[in-house]
This record gives structure tokens, C-alpha cells and sequence, in this order.
């Protein structure tokens, strides 16, 4: 049987409405409205060139004209709406999904010590408990206040002395919590001080399978139609494998169907979606008629071959 296909126009508009620019630019950008844009999107890439405004700041302008950012920091500063951690790059994550977040711990754990090792970081490791030390008697820290008397390479930007090292490891790892920043530094605290109990990691109660079930699920949501390797590079935390197998097992459940996505030089090509998505396709409207300006980073771009 012939696959359903999906024409490039409807693709288009598939692809703008699961990214928030199908509809006119306008409504309200700040507090739970703001944070309702942030979930839809999934996460929103922080990035510290500041050319014309911070990607955050553009990637939310573009959807919200109102949306100033003071907002994004107001919203952030609560504590419990918001959490900072890695995607594809360092992103704001909305908080309901920090759970979903204990299989990157675990993994950027054992990833990041043999990659960081390997680019010779020397003595980061040694650091972890003076560093915990110090946050735990001294409260949230910044690089400056850690490693005053360690000597930094000549590598430029990412040359980090072993403390700064360590704290980013520990971050990454779930051990410590970004709660901020000054300027674009990051302030850290200790996890157990910040998150509430019952979002915080337990690898007692780490279930990969359903993690990886709700990473593939969740992204296929905002994607509209993907590849399993588009849907394991959404989060960047499922493995190719993993979502690929997610796929066939979800296929087999008739929870997805294969469809054909015609590509703008008319060529197709077979992606995943949920069942009735060219028909949900067909009754979008069409777009605004205002042009907008996007950030390199911005989520419908970031991916440039498929865009």
C-alpha cells in the first residue's frame, strides 16, 4: 500500500505550528503564559552572544512581541517553574520535566568524566569535594569563588582551571543546580537545596525504557513528523538506537504510522507520525502575513537540514 504523503505546503505548516509561528505573533509573555510557550516548545537554548539580543531573548520576541527579558528572568527566579540543563547545547527546561532529566545525569556522568579526562583537565576530579565543600558551607557559588589559587591553560574561553571544571562536571551529573546568573555566569547550589525531593534523581527508581519512551513521545509531539534519529537528536539524550527501536515498537502498536514527506526539491521521504496528522496538516490555516526574524538557534532552525 502507498504510504500517506505529505505535501511540502502542508509540511510547512505542520512544521510552523508544532514550533509556535503559525499563528500571529501576539498574546501575553510573561508568567505561566510564558512558561506555556517554553513547555510547547520544549526547551529554549541559552547562548551567550549577544549580538543583537541573547538567542533565549529572540526565540521568545519571535512568538510573544510583548515578551521582554526581565520576563524570562521574573519566571526564572521563582525556583520552580524553570531548570537550566543540557540539551543539544546548555537550554531552559520547563521544571515538570526535570525527572526526565535523571538518565542525562547518569550518562553525562560516565560520558563527561572519561571525555573531560581525555582533554586533559588535569586534578578536576580531585576538586569534587572541596567543591561540594565549599557550596555546602558558603551557599550558591560562581567559577570566580572556586579554584582561586588554580592556574587556567592559555586554550582560551573553554580552558577552565580544575575547580570550574569540576563544578560544570557536578552540574551536568545532577549533583548541583545552576540558580542563576550574573551577567552570563552561572551561580551554583547543591541539588538537595533547590529541587524538591520528589523530582530529584534516584537511581533506585530510573527507568531508561520509560524515559526514552517519553524523550521519543515528547519530541515526536513538537516535531509533528520525524526520523527516529531526528527524534533521538530532539533531546539529544536517547540514543539512535533507542529511538529507532522506540519507533518499531510503537509502529507495531499502531500508535504510529509511516507517512511520505514531500521535501521542498519535490523529493520524498518516509518520517514517523501519529495517526491522522496529514489530515490535522489540512486544516491549518495558513501563516500571518508578518515577517519575522529568528535566531540561528531557534528551534525550527536549529536542525538545518531539516528545515
Amino acid at each position: 500500500m502507498a504510504l500517506p504523503r505529505l505535501e511540502n505546503g502542508l509540511a510547512r505548516r505542520l512544521f510552523m505550528d508544532r514550533h509556535a509561528l503559525l499563528e500571529a505573533p501576539s498574546g501575553p509573555a510573561k508568567g505561566v503564559d510564558l512558561l506555556h510557550l517554553i513547555s510547547r516548545l520544549g526547551f529554549v537554548q541559552l547562548d551567550s552572544i549577544n549580538t543583537v539580543a541573547r538567542a533565549h531573548d529572540v526565540i521568545l520576541y519571535s512568538r510573544r512581541p510583548s515578551y521582554r527579558p526581565k520576563h524570562l528572568t521574573s519566571l526564572y527566579d521563582q525556583g520552580d517553574t524553570l531548570f537550566e540543563h543540557w540539551t543539544h547545547d546548555a537550554a531552559m527546561i520547563p521544571m515538570e520535566f526535570y525527572p526526565q532529566w535523571h538518565l542525562r545525569f547518569q550518562r553525562d556522568e560516565a560520558l563527561l568524566r572519561k571525555r573531560w579526562r581525555n582533554w586533559r583537565r588535569d586534578g578536576f576530579e580531585q576538586q569534587f569535594e572541596t567543591v561540594l565543600a565549599h557550596v555546602r558551607d558558603h551557599g550558591p557559588v560562581s567559577s570566580s569563588d572556586v579554584g582561586k589559587d588554580e592556574k587556567k591553560g592559555s586554550g582560551g574561553w573553554w580552558d577552565w582551571h580544575p575547580s570550574k571544571t569540576a563544578l560544570e562536571y557536578l552540574w551536568r551529573k545532577g549533583a548541583l543546580t545552576v540558580v542563576g546568573r550574573t551577567g552570563f555566569q552561572k551561580r551554583y547550589d547543591l541539588t538537595e537545596r533547590v529541587i524538591e525531593e520528589e523530582l530529584r534523581p534516584s537511581i533506585e527508581l530510573l527507568d531508561p525504557a520509560a524515559t526514552v519512551n517519553w524523550l521519543c513521545s515528547a519530541a515526536l509531539d513538537r516535531l509533528g513528523f520525524a526520523t527516529s534519529g531526528e527524534l533521538a537528536a530532539f533531546w539529544d539524550t536517547a540514543s539512535a538506537a533507542e529511538a529507532r527501536d522506540w519507533c518499531r515498537d510503537a509502529l507495531a502498536r499502531g500508535e504510529l504510522i509511516e507517512i511520505e514527506v514531500e521535501a521542498a526539491d519535490g523529493s520524498l521521504r518516509k518520517h514517523f507520525a501519529r495517526p491522522g496528522v496529514v489530515e490535522q496538516a489540512a486544516d491549518l490555516g495558513t501563516a500571518p502575513g508578518r515577517m519575522r526574524v529568528l535566531s540561528p538557534f531557534d528551534p525550527m532552525l536549529r536542525d538545518r537540514k531539516r528545515a
